[in-house]
């Protein structure tokens, strides 16, 4: 696969579950009910785990050159376990996949099916016909049992509409009249259909093929091929399907290629991420209370407005789990992990208030007198209220004389619902000079700008676009809640081998540039004018940004620096006394004599290979040790990169990691194309809810304690967390231990506090308070786990471990705690069934599709086929992501735009991540958050094409466009919107990709389908799901 070499958070809409493209007689499902969709049996969801079972046998779809075509899924057939496996459905807890011949029912395997209606079976509630394979035989007829006196809501007249079945290749529609919950006449399924003559079945570029006449049986010798898989050489592949066709494989689109054959699993039958998306939104949207310790919060794809009445929002924290085991023993059994995902300075959403400021003078915050903890919501008023017991470390503290108040009959405060710090989660403390440097309150932080005045960036258009656009970059410094203006300071310095600084006082006429050559030695050259306030040295900063590229117009230095100009701007905060950011504009490999000079590195054979962390950790520790001097000064760093080739992030990216920083990548840089996503970046990453020089500790009540942390921080002790900046899209992965046994009734609570300097120069302490609940029952813990945030830990908790260990042992490692989060369920909580069984419980049952996906990832996986550098930094973006982020990025978001109403408001309705979504008559929007692809089959509408790309056909719109073109149609702007609202949920402006069907690029695009067998031969999610119920059985045989 070709990756691209380009980069890219707010709530979903609710989203509502695909349309298939068969016709559907099924019923909607009734809550907790795992719809059967499509061409397989419906198993209804009955009282006590009683099944609904039939058995179906139907000989394979014969394609007709009249049907519509549709998009190829491939010619192998992956998604395909072996023959004999079907699901089955109990409860809401559990969703069953049986083999043939282990299942209590020993029911037939499951086939392609065409769309025919069917009679209901004896005993089967008045409601529809449903979607049936045409019978082989009489005695090859579906039956249905149900209980006697079983009855469904909305329950219709049956229709018993008998028809013959099909001739080879026929389009099956329904002769008369439709019945209820029938598809009108003309409605169809639609297949591949077969090569035009002549027409070649060709490959994109670079894409191997295998050669003519070879086999594509489903074979996975490595479900995942690549290290980490083990041989799979049992029943999972010792059958093949006898409908498996001899055609030419090939990892691209194959045109005219049949359709798949003799399905034994319908992935639409699997748990569906869109479906358990809709169920939460329905269920759980709306206000969420959280006055209730140990509460799951909704999904963070749903739409909700936090109640903080005690606990905090699930925006600045969520658990991994809700229910704590009360020992270590329950969790190694289980292999859950106990983790945190703190994302402190989250922004919040309409109908939510930012966390209240508690100012309490000289005395300052209240605090345990032993174990330091904050007043929170938790502590216990005794003694009249002249002192509290602190949650955390059971010490008593006497209660400082300006804060006693009396206790009412239920020995609560009489004020506590005047105090935030006694009702709420999340509050902020006004800090003393005891919380500040040298005891002394801090400045207003300020922005300084390093750009690169190279031969590179000159001609690429870079310098002259940022100072065109410096003037509405920096009306966009952030503002304090209750402000109207920044009070913060802007700075410039340009560099190539040599620094410049600028003098921009406002009482200067013109601004004075200083050149420091001795690239070996930094030093600030001024004292005052270097720092200035935006609207008093308008003027003057006007006039700069006007002369830079004329200066710089003819220069043709190409050999640059890094490190000493990151040393100047951090001289510069230090000399101005206050804490800041840099934003550095740069282009390449810094080659220049001086120190951060590096060594072209650049070896892509190692990706994915035990040898890879060679290049992906830095190969020298300048970056690393300024890094952390920038953290000691609460100077944090990010690294704008504009690079052509390689520029090594795996090094240069240290000094973000360790000053909470962050990479941005624009690959081939040229102004008119990637200009306007450049300017958007820099205003979003100064405009957003930011705190510098900050200072993160995790306290935990006694029992259990913060061990070990993922994110961009540094750490010179093994509890705090120094962070010279932290904005509202980091997030901090936190794994928390067993020190001892936990009492059942008493529960777990952790404090989060975050020492920091606003962007006004105040000194704060924010606190954020969660309460979970504990028991001793493996079960309990089941029902309260929040997959988001495990995804999220695991992600965060990978990369770490990529950069120490083999990719085969961290790939390994996380398969195997997969099959044993559900072993363990399986064995101590499921009900007995049969060991050919695979039971998921409700609250994980995307965790083998949400795993499969991080292991198929370019953070985890990416190998010969992208740059070293693309690889740092996705590692480093994944390292730092908000459980929001990483869910898309997980699982990315595919949107249909084809069919969308110019004169409706809202997103179009998720799709699942899989080829068999596309059709060639569709227009299909994806996205992860660092790529954003539009799809355009080759037989769109000509209308459609015209209303958005103003062009009579797909073949003539320009795809190397990154925009849409503005025209005046309501259908335009239609699409223009949804594009531009996908982008304001992502923190980074995604590039649009416009891929045309069946060219190269679409090779690009079909790696983010996860549900589909990868590029690189990565299994599909059903394949990956029959390896886990290997893995599992093979657990519960031991």
């Amino acid at each position: 696969m070709q990756h691209l070499q380009e980069i890219g958070t707010q709530q979903y809409a609710a989203p509502v579950p695909p349309m298939s493209n068969q016709q559907n007689f099924s019923r909607p499902p009734m809550m907790g009910q795992q719809n059967l969709s499509g061409s397989q049996m419906h198993s209804h969801l009955l009282p006590a785990q009683t099944m609904v079972h039939s058995q179906i046998l139907s000989p394979p779809m014969i394609p007709s050159p009249h049907m519509s075509p549709r998009l190829s899924s491939g010619p192998v057939p992956h998604g395909q376990p072996p023959v004999g496996y079907h699901t089955q459905v109990t409860s809401s807890s559990n969703i069953i996949l049986s083999q043939s011949g282990a299942g209590p029912y020993n029911s037939a395997p499951l086939l392609s099916a065409q769309a025919v209606a069917s009679p209901t079976g004896p005993g089967l509630s008045q409601y529809e016909s449903r979607q049936f394979a045409p019978p082989l035989s009489t005695a090859g007829q579906q039956s249905v049992t149900t209980p006697a006196g079983l009855s469904f809501p909305q329950a219709r007249p049956t229709q018993y509409v008998q028809n013959a079945p099909p001739i080879p290749g026929q389009i099956m529609t329904n002769s008369g009249p439709p019945g209820p919950g029938l598809a009108q006449t003309g409605q169809r399924q639609y297949s591949s259909a077969p090569p035009l003559p002549g027409q070649a079945l060709s490959s994109p570029l670079g894409i191997n093929r295998m050669s003519p006449g070879s086999t594509p049986d489903y074979q996975p010798q490595s479900v995942y091929q690549q290290p980490g898989y083990h041989n799979q050489m049992d029943m999972y592949n010792s059958q093949r399907s006898p409908y498996q066709s001899n055609v030419t494989n090939t990892a691209g689109y194959q045109p005219g290629l049949p359709p798949q054959q003799a399905r034994r699993l319908d992935p639409e039958q699997m748990p569906s991420p869109i479906q358990v998306i809709q169920d939460d939104q329905r269920t759980r949207g709306g206000v969420f209370i959280t006055n209730q310790r140990g509460l799951v919060p909704p999904l963070v794809t749903t739409d909700f407005v936090t109640q903080d009445q005690g606990n905090a929002s699930p925006r600045y924290i969520r658990s991994t789990m809700y229910i704590v085991p009360t020992t270590a023993d329950i969790i190694k059994q289980t292999n859950v992990p106990f983790g945190l995902v703190v994302s402190p300075m989250a922004r919040i959403v309409e109908g939510e208030c930012e966390p209240p400021i508690v100012d309490m003078g000289e005395i300052g915050p209240v605090r345990c007198v032993r174990c330091k903890a904050y007043m929170s919501p938790f502590m216990q008023f005794i003694d009249a209220g002249r002192r509290f017991q602190c949650i955390f470390c059971k010490a008593t503290t006497e209660v400082p004389s300006d804060y006693f108040q009396h206790l009412d009959h239920t020995g609560q405060r009489l004020d506590r619902y005047e105090r935030p710090e006694l009702m709420l989660g999340t509050f902020e403390y006004i800090a003393t000079k005891d919380y500040c440097r040298a005891n002394v309150f801090p400045k207003s932080p300020a922005i300084v700008f390093l750009i690169e005045v190279s031969y590179n960036t000159v001609k690429s258009g870079l310098v002259n676009l940022l100072c065109t656009e410096m003037k509405s970059i920096i009306k966009n410094l952030p503002v304090d809640v209750g402000q109207t203006k920044s009070n913060m300071k802007v700075g410039f310095i340009t560099y190539n081998n040599t620094v410049h600084f600028y003098n921009i006082n406002p009482r200067l006429a013109q601004p004075q540039m200083m050149v420091v050559g001795d690239i070996q030695d930094v030093f600030m050259p001024l004292r005052d004018g270097f720092l200035c306030d935006v609207e008093e040295s308008e003027t003057v900063i006007d006039s700069l940004m006007t002369q830079i590229p004329e200066i710089f117009a003819d220069t043709r230095e190409t050999e640059t620096i890094l490190a000493p100009v990151i040393q100047a701007g951090l001289e510069a905060l230090k000399v101005s006394e206050c804490a800041g950011k840099l934003l550095v504009f740069h282009s390449s490999l810094p080659i220049a004599e001086a120190p951060g000079k590096l060594k072209n590195r650049d070896d892509r054979k190692f990706l994915g290979t035990d040898k890879e962390k060679t290049v992906l950790v830095p190969q020298n520790n300048v970056y690393n040790n300024l890094g952390q001097e920038c953290v000691g000064g609460g100077c944090s760093v990010d690294l704008f990169i504009f690079n052509n080739s390689y520029v090594d992030i795996a090094t240069i990216g240290q000094i973000c990691r360790l000053t909470g920083g962050e990479v941005y990548k624009y690959t081939y840089f040229q102004a008119d194309i990637d200009g306007e996503r450049l300017i958007s970046d820099v205003i979003n990453n100064i405009s957003r809810p930011i705190a510098f020089d900050a200072v993160m500790r995790v306290r935990t009540s006694t029992g259990v304690r913060a061990t070990d942390f993922h994110g961009h921080y540094f750490m010179s002790n093994t509890t705090d967390m120094e962070l010279a900046s932290i904005d509202c899209d980091k997030a901090i992965g936190i794994e928390i231990k067993h020190d001892d046994k936990l009492a059942e009734e008493e529960g777990v609570y952790v404090q989060v506090a975050l020492l920091y300097t606003s962007c006004s120069g105040v000194r704060r302490l924010r606190i954020i308070n969660l309460g979970l609940k504990t028991s001793s029952q493996m079960v309990e813990l089941y029902r309260a786990c929040d997959l988001d945030a495990i995804i999220n830990f695991f992600s965060k908790q990978s990369i770490f471990k990529l950069l120490e260990s083999t990719p085969k042992a961290v790939k390994d490692n996380l398969i195997a705690r997969c099959a044993n989060i559900l072993a363990a369920y399986r064995k101590h909580c499921a009900s007995p069934s049969s060991a050919g069984q695979l039971i998921l419980p409700e609250c994980m049952k995307l965790l083998p599709l949400y795993i499969n996906c991080v292991l198929r990832s370019d953070a985890m996986s990416g190998g010969a086929d992208m740059t070293i550098d693309d690889r740092s930094f996705v590692m480093q973006a994944v390292a730092t992501m908000p459980v929001m982020t990483s869910v898309v990025y997980t699982y990315p978001r595919l949107l249909p735009l084809h069919d969308v109403d110019p004169q409706d408001m809202d997103l179009p309705p998720m799709l699942r991540c899989s080829i068999d979504k596309f059709t060639d008559d569709g227009a299909y929007l994806l996205e992860n958050s660092i790529h954003m692809f539009l799809w355009l089959g080759m037989t769109l509408s000509s209308q459609w094409v015209q209303n958005v790309f103003g062009v009579p056909s797909v073949a003539q719109v320009d795809t190397d466009r990154t925009a849409l073109p503005v025209l005046d149609t309501p259908l335009n702007n239609r699409i223009i919107n949804i594009i531009n609202r996908v982008r304001a949920e992502r923190h980074r402006c995604m590039r649009l990709t416009i891929v045309r069907q069946r060219e190269k690029l679409e090779m690009v695009l079909r790696h983010f389908l996860v549900e589909d067998r990868g590029n690189d031969g990565s299994p599909s999610y059903v394949d990956f799901l029959c390896h886990m119920h290997k893995e599992i059985r093979t657990l519960l045989s031991q």
